[in-house]
């Protein structure tokens, strides 16, 4: 079984999400394997809210260049989630508005 604290790796706090936060929708950055319903649990019992969906996406990688280095960066997986109506709203994004 999963860990809630390994399945939320980090906030993502863009100009994009923070536009999101009127509609109580909040993007974390999550661990590849999890799915929907892992991602919902772990927002609820980190957060203390009630989760009313979640839309994942898969961020593949892209290329970049450093001078005459060619690479790529690492895929990883986002999730948007969107709390219920009678849901109280995140502490940690408060202060970020």
């Amino acid at each position: 079984m999963k860990m809630v604290e390994d399945i939320i790796i980090k906030p993502i706090i863009t100009e994009a999400s923070m536009d999101m936060l009127d509609a109580k929708k909040y993007v974390f950055k999550v661990q590849s394997g999890a799915t929907k319903a892992d991602v919902a649990h772990a927002v609820e019992a980190m957060f203390k809210v009630k989760v009313a969906s979640v839309n994942t996406i898969n961020m593949k990688k892209k290329p970049k260049r450093m001078g005459v280095h060619f690479g790529y960066t690492s895929e990883w997986k986002k999730a948007i989630v969107t709390l219920t109506a009678d849901s109280k709203t995140i502490e940690f994004f408060d202060g970020m508005k």
